[in-house]
């Protein structure tokens, strides 16, 4: 990753798609399938929300420690709530950090990396989850291609094809359709089945 390169832009873009894909997200699909298999609608959200929050502990200056863990509800059911605020405790924390920050390594549990690769990393993940959402509910929103560009090529350079299996939570690289947009490319890298969400889309 270019280390002068500042992903907070990129972030926010991330965070907020993902957000306006919950948002969308009707009560009565919150049980719905998702090409994650362990995740149906609802628990991709409480996925997500757990980690971008984990995050946001980190860009805070809190430790591993901080991390609130598996959320597996809200109050109310009320996921768009849930995530915007904490979408927004993301965005906010990580505008502050100085250069010398972004720079600082920082423990993220699974791996040690400066804070603009760990937000790297969260960017990556939200795209791969907004592709995720997006085929869940058979959407089809304008999405920032550039958000998914910079994942593909993040994921090319940390989950290369050869570090798959335990303890990676990624499954081997598979082929993409023909026409896949990024975030299809990217979902394919990360080991999803593009090609039948594809075709029962």
């Amino acid at each position: 990753m270019d280390t002068t390169f500042d992903p907070r832009p990129l972030l926010e873009r991330a965070a907020g798609q993902f957000a306006a894909l919950v948002a969308a997200a009707e009560p009565r699909r919150l049980n719905d399938a998702t090409p994650c298999p362990e995740f149906d609608v609802r628990a991709l959200a409480g996925h997500v929300l757990s980690n971008t929050l984990a995050y946001a502990y980190i860009a805070e200056g809190g430790t591993i420690a901080d991390e609130p863990g598996d959320i597996k509800e809200v109050p109310g059911d009320d996921w768009t709530a849930a995530y915007t605020a904490a979408a927004d405790r993301l965005v906010a924390a990580s505008r502050v950090l100085t250069d010398g920050a972004l720079d600082q390594v920082v423990d993220l549990g699974f791996a040690k990396m400066p804070m603009r690769a760990a937000l790297g990393a969260i960017i990556m993940e939200l795209a791969a989850h907004t592709w995720d959402l997006r085929e869940a509910l058979g959407a089809s929103p304008e999405l920032a291609p550039e958000v998914a560009d910079f994942s593909l090529t993040f994921a090319r350079e940390t989950l290369p094809p050869e570090r798959r299996g335990a303890p990676s939570p990624f499954a081997p690289v598979r082929p993409a359709p023909e026409g896949a947009d990024a975030y299809g490319r990217l979902a394919a890298w990360l080991g999803r089945d593009v090609r039948q969400c594809t075709a029962g889309a």
